[in-house]
């Protein structure tokens, strides 16, 4: 006799049936009761290891995720042999500070004190060595720098106080009577004694060498010129000319005359007059007689004599004395 498959069983006797032959129809997915029956549950994940005992397990349906990216480890620095040489670093970074002495550190109060000193010995006319770097010492400066044909910033770094402590005081281009000499060709004003000493040493402005049209129309070319004079006339206080005013101005030409001026840059500029610092032009006619020799030297058709040997170093009670 053929087996009947369990498909073919009808709906009305497979409760009947499966209350006798449960396996079979547990195979066949029909319960007793005619329905079919429950899922079977799936079986539980694994335990998670020991390790990690607060880790929850993963869902059934979940993909289990990949294994955790570990963080990338920096690579070991190479060996260090005994024999290479360690990679060299600036003693000095940018922002620290620099020794003493250094050729970039700021100048202490005590040097600058010493550098004011040293210039009054060498006869530049500044005030008294206090320590304070003021206008008057910035001129005093730029005279320096004007004699030792450097560059005149009148800004006093290690450099400049360097130059100072092994300069030696300028020659006169003339021995002789006092006198008083403009060089033009370093721009500097320089007092002159009996014995050949310089001082009161001062920077000057004098005639740019361009051609200018006064106000009144007549044309002329703004040269400072060169020889020996005398101071024929002076005058007190503000003097105003067709050119400009001038303070205190010595004559020593026509209209061309030692003044002082509140302008008094590094190069020539004035339409020929010698231009002079203020703080030295109130002093300065109290220290110059009535017809005292000037020699003005400097000029691009000027051949200098051999330059004299250097006088001796001023006192400097007598240079700091002048104001």
């Amino acid at each position: 006799m053929r087996p009947i498959p369990l498909k073919d069983f009808r709906p009305a006797w497979r409760p009947a049936l499966c209350a006798v032959l449960p396996v079979a129809c547990l195979l066949a997915g029909v319960s007793s009761a005619g329905a079919p029956p429950a899922a079977v549950p799936a079986p539980a994940p694994p335990p998670a290891p020991a390790s990690a005992p607060d880790a929850p397990p993963a869902p059934a349906s979940a993909v289990p995720p990949g294994p955790a990216s570990a963080p990338t480890a920096p690579a070991p620095a190479p060996a260090q042999s005994p024999s290479s040489p360690l990679p060299l670093r600036s003693a000095h970074p940018p922002g620290s500070a620099l020794p003493p002495g250094s050729v970039r550190s700021p100048l202490s109060v005590a040097e600058i004190r010493q550098a004011q000193e040293r210039l009054l010995e060498l006869g530049y006319w500044a005030g008294a060595a206090d320590g304070r770097w003021s206008d008057t010492w910035r001129h005093a400066l730029v005279a320096f720098q004007k004699v030792e044909w450097r560059k005149p910033t009148g800004v006093l770094n290690r450099a400049e106080w360097s130059e100072l402590l092994r300069a030696l005081p300028p020659a006169p281009r003339e021995r002789g009577p006092e006198h008083i000499e403009v060089d033009l060709a370093r721009q500097v004003f320089l007092m002159v004694d009996a014995a050949g000493v310089t001082s009161h040493i001062l920077p000057v402005s004098s005639g740019s060498g361009r051609a200018f049209r006064a106000p009144a129309g007549w044309r002329a070319t703004a040269d400072t010129p060169c020889g020996h004079f005398t101071v024929f006339q002076r005058g007190s206080g503000w003097h105003k000319s067709e050119l400009g005013q001038m303070y205190n101005p010595l004559y020593l030409v026509g209209g061309i005359a030692i003044h002082g001026s509140l302008d008094v840059p590094a190069k020539p500029v004035s339409h020929g007059c010698i231009r002079i610092p203020m703080y030295a032009s109130r002093t300065l006619p109290h220290l110059v007689p009535r017809e005292m020799p000037v020699l003005v030297y400097g000029c691009k058709d000027d051949s200098p004599p051999p330059p004299t040997p250097a006088a001796p170093v001023v006192a400097p009670a007598a240079a700091g004395a002048q104001r």
